[in-house]
Parts: structure tokens; C-alpha cells; sequence
């Protein structure tokens, strides 16, 4: 998959940066199709999101804030720049604090105490392509919500492009879990309506 880009300069070497992709934004370059993710140097349209997926995704947003406060700045569905070619849009993640620090440019792998995607129809790009870069960059710590299985994905410890602690809740699984960062905060499928 491919969007084409706007009628700016495209750049000679054939892969896009984040500084690139950032200055085709501020000249109004997306407004055929703003749902985009730089992965890798290209720019990959994102699917449109179904019923379920907004909900989960707004479900583990309030989730989250109510139950860490103002301990975490919560954001949902926004940049993070992994590296000068990627700059995916997770679906959930947990930043650091000051929440201020994030005003005037987006997180990076070092803000990011847990990652969530939410995967309806992406599960495979996913679990594949996009973990993969996550483990690249250091991110500690990623779920995959398999909404349409009703699955959860926990992947923790990241070494050499992969995550070295995989956990898979499925269904009879009545165990609970929690963020790394937060221990205390503790979840089951229940919770999530499964």
C-alpha cells in the first residue's frame, strides 16, 4: 500500500524522513488522506476505524486515566517518533512525565512506558512489522489488543528487533496482568468485557 504525495518536492532518495513528512503536513499535504503512518521511510495508510476499535481504544484511554491520575499523560492515537524514517501512531501509549514536554514535538521511545495497539483488521502488520520496530527502538513495553479474537499480546524485555517475554491471554485465562510501570494497576479479560 502507497499514498501518493502531495505536490510538494518528494525527495530524491525515495524514502521519506519524519522532518520531511512533518513540513508535507504543515503545508496541508494529507487532507486527501490525514491517516497515515511513516514507517521504514514510506508513508502507509492506515485502515479506517471500525466500531469496535474505537471503542477498546477509548475504553483503555478512560481505563488508563482513571486509574493513574495524573501519574502518566495518556495519549491515544498520536505520533511517536521511533527514528528519522518512523513515526507510527500507536493507538494507546503511556508517556512520561511532564506531560508539557510534548507541546512542541512528539514522544520518543524514551517517553514511552507502555505502547498499546489496538488491532481489528492489522493484527498481522502488527505483530510483524510494527513490533519489530518497537523492540528496535527499546520500547519496554507493547500490548496487542486482538480485538476481533478477544486476545491480549504482552511483549516485554526488547532484544535485537524482537521482545524476549511474550504472554498471551486468551479466553478461560483468568489471570491478571499489569503495566511494567505500574504493578499496582492490575487488569483481567474481564475487564475489557471478554
Amino acid at each position: 500500500m502507497s499514498v501518493t504525495l502531495p505536490a510538494l518536492h518528494p525527495p530524491a532518495h525515495g524514502r521519506l524522513t519524519v522532518d520531511e513528512v512533518m513540513r508535507m503536513a504543515d503545508a496541508g499535504g494529507f487532507d486527501e488522506n490525514p491517516r497515515v503512518e511513516l514507517i521504514e521511510g514510506e508513508l502507509i495508510p492506515m485502515s479506517p476505524i471500525s466500531d469496535r476499535h474505537a471503542w477498546f481504544v477509548d475504553f483503555l484511554n478512560n481505563e488508563f486515566k482513571d486509574r493513574l491520575g495524573r501519574s502518566v499523560f495518556v495519549r491515544g492515537q498520536n505520533p511517536l517518533v521511533l527514528n528519522p524514517r518512523g513515526m507510527p501512531q500507536p493507538d494507546v501509549m503511556l508517556l512520561r512525565l511532564p506531560r508539557e514536554r510534548y507541546r512542541k514535538s512528539h514522544p520518543t521511545p524514551a517517553d514511552v512506558l507502555l505502547l498499546v495497539e489496538v488491532a481489528d483488521t492489522s493484527l498481522r502488520f502488527d505483530r510483524k512489522t510494527k513490533l519489530t520496530l518497537y523492540a528496535d527502538a527499546g520500547i519496554t513495553e507493547v500490548w496487542i489488543a486482538d480485538v476481533a479474537r478477544e486476545e491480549l499480546w504482552i511483549y516485554r524485555a526488547p532484544q535485537g528487533g524482537r521482545y524476549a517475554e511474550e504472554r498471551r491471554i486468551v479466553g478461560g485465562d483468568e489471570g491478571e496482568f499489569s503495566p511494567l510501570a505500574f504493578p499496582e494497576v492490575k487488569f483481567t479479560r474481564a475487564d475489557f468485557g471478554w
